[in-house]
């Protein structure tokens, strides 16, 4: 049997060059296309959004699945060379597929409509890889959304989309939503807003123990180096710190997200909580 060759063998291919030009922020929305890097996010994306798949001929012998699944759903399939993989990758060592898909969020009125339990609002939130991370918390702990305030990194961030490790593609996220807007939206849909803040006023552990933590809830999450300002506290229905019992001066924004994220999927399930209710109705 002859060797298989790829089809695309120059960096400077038309295909290539557009697909390498997502990127840049300013191409992604203008073409409303992402790119997934990798088997993990690949085959997340073959199930909703994949339009076009670039492999090397060793990947797609590899992942023959993830490649079928991508032609089963109509994603143009492309063999590439290896550097031109590289080229159009983001990452300093490419696992040998890289997707393009089309942006995936979802208005946030819809969002209110489906009367979520638990969502996370990120707001101000500029490092990709924490929002990606919080994505990945939210979707772990049963979240029913993110959403993403005006001021926030940009969702299709390739470091965002590889922290979310398929995530991305697993729950709504909103995007572009002013924080005020959020947090009212919210709450007429009977969401309680709590505020995660190391300075804040009530503990975690309290909340947990008096036992107002069972109904919909939504965390608000702030900026990585300063937190939540006042205006946005004041906000919410309570504002939230996370005990420190040790020695540590504090905690990193996705490792506190996924605490509070937890502790509130934990107080739904339990007894009298919302999630609890609503499987027994």
């Amino acid at each position: 049997m002859a060797p298989v060759t790829p089809e695309l063998i120059s960096p400077r291919s038309p295909r290539v060059s557009a697909a390498r030009r997502l990127a840049r922020r300013n191409f992604r929305g203008k073409e409303r296309l992402f790119l997934a890097e990798g088997p993990q996010a690949v085959r997340e994306a073959a199930g909703q959004g994949l339009v076009e798949l670039f492999a090397t001929v060793e990947a797609a012998e590899r992942y023959a699945d993830i490649v079928g699944e991508a032609r089963a759903v109509g994603a143009r399939v492309h063999l590439a060379a290896e550097d031109v993989i590289a080229d159009i990758s983001t990452t300093v060592t490419p696992q040998g597929l890289v997707g393009v898909c089309r942006f995936l969020d979802t208005p946030f009125e819809e969002i209110l409509a489906a009367r979520p339990k638990l969502v996370a609002v990120l707001a101000n939130v500029r490092d990709p890889g924490n929002a990606g991370t919080v994505l990945r918390c939210a979707d772990a702990a049963g979240a029913e959304a993110v959403v993403l305030t005006d001021a926030s990194v940009d969702l299709y961030n390739p470091k965002a989309v590889r922290a979310s490790v398929g995530s991305l593609f697993h729950l709504p996220v909103a995007v572009g939503v002013p924080v005020e807007e959020a947090v009212e939206g919210l709450r007429r849909a009977g969401v309680r807003i709590l505020a995660a803040d190391g300075a804040g006023t009530d503990d975690l552990d309290d909340e947990l123990d008096q036992g107002t933590m069972g109904g919909p809830t939504a965390w608000v999450f702030g900026n990585e180096a300063w937190g939540l300002p006042e205006e946005t506290r004041a906000l919410a229905d309570a504002v939230v710190r996370v005990p420190i019992h040790g020695k540590a001066e504090s905690l990193n924004l996705a490792t506190a997200a996924a605490v509070c994220l937890y502790a509130s999927a934990r107080a739904q399930r339990a007894p009298g909580g919302c999630r609890s209710v609503t499987q027994n109705q």
